[in-house]
């Protein structure tokens, strides 16, 4: 993709991509579901986990898995709050966009 992906579109994926699950899900499956929209490394997405768990917008969780501990992400109801935010702003903004790309009026 061409486009420049900001820190605000990819916090608003990973909280949407892990307010799918109830139980909450673990950073390979959320780097798998993220990169179905955007080509991004791990290395790109453990910093945005890191960061929306300071903003109080996740919280973690281990539990055992194959022998080994997997880290699950889990949203909160303040990630909820700015999940439904950040669908609002985007709802706006990719209409404004589309109606440039489709030569309609910028108002």
């Amino acid at each position: 993709m061409v486009f420049n992906t900001g820190a605000a579109l990819l916090d608003a994926i990973v909280l949407a991509v892990v307010s799918k699950e109830e139980q909450g899900t673990y950073g390979y499956r959320i780097t798998q579901d993220v990169r179905k929209a955007l080509e991004v490394s791990e290395s790109t997405l453990y910093p945005v986990l890191r960061r929306l768990l300071k903003d109080g917008c996740l919280e973690v969780y281990d539990m055992e898995f194959g022998g080994r501990n997997r880290r699950y992400y889990k949203i909160t109801e303040r990630g909820m709050v700015q999940l439904h935010l950040y669908e609002s702003e985007w709802k706006e903004y990719s209409a404004r966009i589309s109606r440039i790309f489709d030569g309609g009026d910028l108002e």
